[in-house]
């Protein structure tokens, strides 16, 4: 029987991510990517920035815990062999090849600003559609990550073959399971605090490969077990109570700070207020959220290709309004949030009815 509660909350938690990027792509916090603020903090405080703190903490953890459930379901269905294809086809070709099938157009918003300022000057046009497509990436670091991991669940599986560590997980009382918050926040501490320039290092902070393995894994063995869900859906309102009390404190006494640096995400506070919210959310919609219905099942279709598509025209427009108009910044968020959530899913239904280009950038075989 399917869980239609975490469908639900799989696009609920996309659509955050498409709101967080509206407000990210112009914030003045230091966060790295976007185009800049409207001021300089503090003078221009932005304070539709607490946006990013609220959702950031705990938004794409929350999307490897259910990837990691997802893997669980599909493991019992599927041999390992047939399984791990369909994640290439749907997590490794969108995130390499649809770099350069359609990605590249993000790219070039990334890089327009190097171009005006001749730093491709004298570079082939074939190398600079090369690095317009790697630039391209944007949120697709997250399917790429998550392949990467489907490789490593594979092999945590083998040392697991008869379900002996799966089924202990599945014992775990609510006290336990608020205490695994214990890992979220030594997963935070894997990040590199003093990242080093000319490096990979701020690579590895974005990618965060080690710290998404802890939710993932966590998916997989505790979440999945229907007695777990049952007592976290049972918690859901203290769990959400402790949530905002916490992210409120966070919020509140962290305000202006670039909350995606390392030591930022490796605080207590943030780990506390990012596991406790994740929490509060499974609890939330398998208490009340697990039915469907038609907008539901159309979103629980599409919301991967909205989350594959959506950067274009946040950096379309984003860049286009900033760079090219004096609206003032209330008309750039409107603009920008309406563009991004009325032209993702068009450009969804368009590529997903192209063949091959579908294959490319969306990983599917069929419309």
């Amino acid at each position: 029987m399917r869980k239609h509660w975490i469908d639900n909350l799989r696009w609920v938690t996309v659509l955050l991510v498409l709101l967080y990027h509206v407000i990210y792509f112009y914030n003045n916090k230091g966060v790295f990517g976007g185009i800049g603020g409207f001021g300089e903090y503090p003078a221009c405080p932005q304070y539709q920035d607490v946006v990013m703190y609220i959702l950031y903490p705990w938004f794409m953890p929350l999307l490897f815990i259910l990837a990691g459930i997802s893997a669980r379901y599909a493991l019992e269905k599927y041999p390992s062999k047939e399984w791990f294809k369909a994640r290439t086809r749907k997590l490794l070709v969108p995130g390499t090849i649809g770099l350069f099938v359609f990605h590249w157009m993000v790219g070039y918003f990334n890089t327009v600003v190097a171009e005006r300022q001749g730093v491709f000057e004298g570079v082939p046009g074939l190398i600079k559609y090369m690095i317009m497509a790697v630039s391209g990436t944007g949120p697709l670091w997250f399917i790429q990550v998550l392949w990467l991991l489907c490789i490593v669940l594979l092999l945590v599986r083998a040392l697991d073959c008869k379900d002996r560590f799966w089924t202990w997980c599945g014992k775990a009382g609510i006290v336990w399971i608020v205490l695994l918050g214990v890992l979220f926040w030594a997963g935070e501490q894997t990040l590199i605090k003093n990242p080093r320039p000319q490096t990979a290092d701020g690579l590895l902070n974005l990618y965060k490969p080690l710290f998404y393995l802890v939710p993932f894994l966590l998916g997989y063995f505790v979440f999945s077990h229907d007695e777990v869900q049952e007592k976290v859906g049972k918690a859901w309102i203290p769990l959400m109570a402790c949530a905002v009390v916490s992210g409120a404190v966070l919020v509140v006494t962290t305000f202006g700070q670039d909350n995606t640096s390392p030591s930022y995400l490796g605080s207590p506070l943030n780990c506390l207020y990012g596991w406790l919210m994740c929490l509060a959310m499974m609890g939330w919609f398998k208490a009340k959220y697990d039915r469907t219905g038609a907008f539901a099942g159309y979103m629980t279709r599409s919301s991967y290709g909205l989350y594959i598509v959506h950067y274009l025209p946040v950096a379309a427009f984003g860049y286009m309004m900033k760079t090219y108009t004096q609206l003032p910044p209330v008309a750039m968020y409107l603009i920008l949030g309406v563009a991004v959530f009325a032209l993702s899913p068009l450009l969804y239904e368009v590529l997903r009815r192209i063949p091959f280009i579908r294959w490319c950038v969306l990983g599917e075989k069929k419309a």
